[in-house]
């Protein structure tokens, strides 16, 4: 049995941190609740979390102080801000200092959910570092480049590549449509999917050497890479 993704939560509103806490804890997820930087620094030294959520305005220690002290420790553990501002320099300020992710106050807890899962999934696929095989092609997801039998190397985008690794993490099975659409675009609207099927195609073509290589469309579901 997997074990609980453990999430150090900085929130110094009483009510609303209990609410995100036991939403969380509903999911599966270890959730440590700080009522302030510094408890949360101390939490994060010892409990060793894999995500970190931070409200920009605590008392003794704000968020972006609270993240610049981690990244000293840290350069890859995930960090999602949580705060009532939207003054274009404070999220310039939050993304410059480490940060992954910013959600302006009130939120649903489902976009925080999905943004914490798709986080942590970036996060797990950017250590992967073995070279997969498709077909005739090898796949190095680090360095999102693609490498025929022949040498010859296609630099994929981030976006190919991520959908690329979850294509071949899939293979033979349908990738569900929606699912990857939430952990990609952040929303599985019409532009998003149009958006996807675009992908799909460049995906393709950068695949065609290999014949035996495809990306069908399972309609009303989603795709499914087969070789």
């Amino acid at each position: 049995m997997d074990k609980n993704i453990r999430i150090v939560l900085a929130e110094d509103e009483p009510a609303l941190g209990q609410i995100i806490k036991e939403s969380l804890e509903t999911r599966n997820f270890d959730v440590f609740l700080c009522a302030d930087g510094e408890q949360a620094y101390k939490t994060y030294i010892n409990e060793k979390p894999e995500i970190l959520v931070l409200d920009v305005m605590m008392p003794k220690k704000d968020g972006f102080t609270l993240a610049k002290e981690i990244r000293l420790e840290d350069l890859t553990i995930p960090i999602i801000f949580l705060t009532a501002k939207s003054q274009t320099q404070d999220v310039v300020e939050g993304f410059s200092i480490g940060g992954n992710d910013y959600l302006k106050k009130p939120f649903s807890m489902e976009e925080l959910i999905v943004r914490i899962h798709n986080l942590l999934d970036r996060n797990q696929l950017q250590k992967t570092t073995e070279i997969l095989t498709i077909g005739e092609y090898f796949f190095n997801f680090p360095k999102q480049t693609l490498q025929y039998k022949d040498g010859n190397i296609v630099q994929l985008t981030h976006r190919e590549a991520h959908l690329l690794f979850h294509l071949l993490n899939n293979k033979n099975q349908v990738l569900d449509r929606s699912l990857i659409l939430n952990k990609l675009w952040g929303n599985d609207d019409f532009f998003a999917a149009r958006s996807m099927d675009v992908f799909i195609t460049k995906l393709r073509k950068k695949l065609k050497q290999d014949s035996s290589i495809q990306i069908l469309n399972v309609r009303g579901f989603g795709y499914k890479l087969t070789f």
